[in-house]
């Protein structure tokens, strides 16, 4: 199996983001949202899931609102785990959890298909 590593830049009118992705990796992140919330939200993501994760928003519209931030993030993370994901190797379409965090208990379902529609 070939290396699952990627790194993705993405440059809008409104924000800047670059991201790099070892889906093998130990659980270390670098994270740089300017969000502390989803700073958080996201080493810990990297943690549990066992892959290295580095995200640098350099350029971003938090004045106006983060909105544009926050969904240009989604779009990166997406675009960066699908590089990584290539040749789709050992990798089920779907699958589902939930996991017990901090005082709250977190679901994720997820479907990578590749599918417009979702």
């Amino acid at each position: 199996m070939s290396e699952r590593k990627a790194v993705i830049e993405r440059k809008s009118k409104e924000t800047e983001i670059k991201a790099s992705l070892n889906i093998d990796g130990k659980g270390d992140s670098k994270i740089k949202t300017q969000i502390g919330i989803l700073d958080h939200m996201l080493e810990l993501f990297a943690f549990h899931g066992f892959f290295d994760l580095e995200l640098e928003v350099q350029k971003a519209d938090l004045e106006i609102d983060i909105h544009h931030t926050n969904e240009d993030i989604g779009i990166v993370l997406g675009k960066v785990f699908r590089k990584a994901l290539d040749e789709m190797q050992g990798i089920k379409r779907f699958g589902a959890g939930f996991s017990p965090m901090e005082s709250t208990l977190g679901r994720t379902v997820l479907d990578i298909s590749g599918r417009s529609f979702f």
